[in-house]
């Protein structure tokens, strides 16, 4: 056995990369632990490959506003090709990925990984069995897709997220998305702009547990309509056959026919024979680690981050898991995580990005919610760009004036989000925001719209602008 690492971090995810690469560079000796492709989900199947067919599916799209701006031609989706280009480009970030961490000097591992102490884990691999000390761990081995009944997998016909992304798609071209989350919504768009015909059948309202606003929802399906996407509700399936070359999905209201279906379903963490009772950590029903808002497990040099321990799901909120995780084994468990903070971000027909909270949860824990909106219709920028949908929503306290929460609706929403989130703390935020300098024409002046819109509003200009106004 080597000298003890300061840090095993197990899975390379977003967040046990960012664990691994952030604890490097404050001076930890850190070993990092994959079963099996480094990136984990993300970097493989999940949202680079999928953020690059997004970019390819918004510039078809866009094509609807050539003729008018003296573009002539059209365009079509090659989604074989497509495949293509996401792997070439997965295959450079996994290349780059591994090359920083040996730069770094962090130590890896393949195989699979499970305690057999707080401080000891075991692992397994192609060559035998070796094990390790460490005086902190880092749990972040992801989730894997959920398979509803009456569905199972099958290479070319039924397909996960997961399986999309392992080999070339297949060549039906009728399609059907089934689910009603990030996930579905987002590949229902891709798809259809690829060059696909989809088939998008949900059991609940598309994004209705993610706390976006009536307006933002409202603006979604006008976009997805625009290009024939919309969504159909069905109350439960019945059975799912194959018959010759089409898959016949029953429903208690109707039958569908496709060439292959893909499962946007949602994700389970995976905890298999990782030893947690070993250790002492427990699952919930759901089978999330159990944490607290250190991120500490029952064990407390042990932390668990992202779609392992937290229902959110998203690389984003891994990302900042890990770097609270860090830091508290540095630092003495001084940081608290609250995820809903953290951006949520959707990419389908228009951009949808969210932070803090909605007026329901602000006045749930006795707050006064005050909004300021700025829609995209008016500026110049998103104007000029042909995406004049969408707005900015902020949340304020009417007391503090504090920001509670925001909304970002339309073109680079993803990007804007990141403005609400870097000012010192949310009671400055939006002073922050009001005293800032801005480029013009540019959507973010919206951000800085809202802001005054909801100081002048809700007469909060001596919190939000100084006892003697702006400037």
């Amino acid at each position: 056995m080597s000298a003890p690492f300061d840090l095993a971090v197990i899975g390379s995810g977003p967040g046990g990369y960012r664990a691994a690469v952030f604890g490097a560079l404050r001076g930890l000796r850190v070993v990092i632990i994959e079963r099996d492709q480094w990136g984990g989900c993300c970097l493989n199947r999940g949202c680079v490959p999928k953020k690059d067919w997004y970019h390819s599916a918004r510039l078809l799209a866009a094509q609807r506003h050539f003729a008018d701006r003296g573009i002539d031609g059209t365009l079509s989706g090659d989604l074989g090709r497509a495949w293509e280009h996401q792997h070439r480009v997965v295959g450079t970030v996994r290349d780059s990925y591994r090359s920083y961490l040996k730069h770094l000097k962090v130590e890896s591992r393949e195989g699979h990984a499970r305690f057999l102490g707080p401080e000891v884990v075991e692992i397994e691999g192609a060559n035998g069995r070796e094990t390790v000390e460490a005086r902190h761990s880092i749990i972040a081995t992801g989730a894997a897709p959920i398979v509803p009944e009456p569905f199972a997998l099958q290479e070319g016909r039924v397909l996960s997220t997961d399986m999309l992304f392992d080999r070339p798609p297949p060549p039906g071209r009728r399609v059907a998305v089934i689910g009603s989350g990030v996930i579905a919504t987002e590949f229902a768009f891709i798809l259809q702009m690829l060059g696909r015909e989809v088939t998008w059948l949900t059991r609940s309202p598309p994004l209705s547990r993610l706390r976006f606003s009536p307006q933002a929802l409202s603006t979604l399906r006008e976009q997805l309509a625009v290009q024939g996407i919309e969504a159909r509700r069905v109350q439960r399936y019945e059975s799912v056959m194959h018959e010759n070359e089409r898959i016949a999905i029953t429903t208690d209201s109707d039958r569908f026919e496709a060439d292959w279906v893909l499962l946007g379903t949602g994700r389970r963490p995976f905890t298999a024979d990782l030893g947690l009772d070993r250790i002492g950590v427990a699952t919930d029903p759901k089978g999330f680690i159990q944490r607290g808002e250190t991120l500490q497990t029952a064990a407390p040099n042990v932390y668990a981050i992202g779609d392992v321990a937290g229902d959110w799901m998203t690389a984003n909120h891994a990302l900042s898991d890990a770097t609270i995780a860090v830091e508290n084994i540095l630092g003495g468990n001084q940081r608290r995580q609250d995820g809903r903070f953290v951006p949520m971000v959707v990419y389908s027909a228009v951009e949808m990005a969210r932070l803090g909270l909605d007026e329901d949860t602000a006045e749930d824990e006795e707050l006064e919610p005050a909004v300021g909106f700025a829609a995209f219709e008016t500026s110049p920028r998103a104007l000029g760009q042909d995406e004049p949908e969408g707005f900015v929503r902020l949340i304020g306290d009417m007391d503090s004036g504090a920001l509670l929460g925001g909304e970002i609706i339309g073109g680079d929403a993803g990007e804007l989000i990141h403005l609400l989130s870097l000012a010192p703390d949310r009671e400055t935020a939006l002073a922050w925001l009001a005293r800032g300098t801005w480029n013009h024409p540019a959507r973010a002046e919206e951000i800085l719209n809202a802001t005054e819109t909801l100081a002048s509003k809700w007469h909060l200009q001596e919190s939000i602008f100084g006892a003697s106004g702006r400037g």
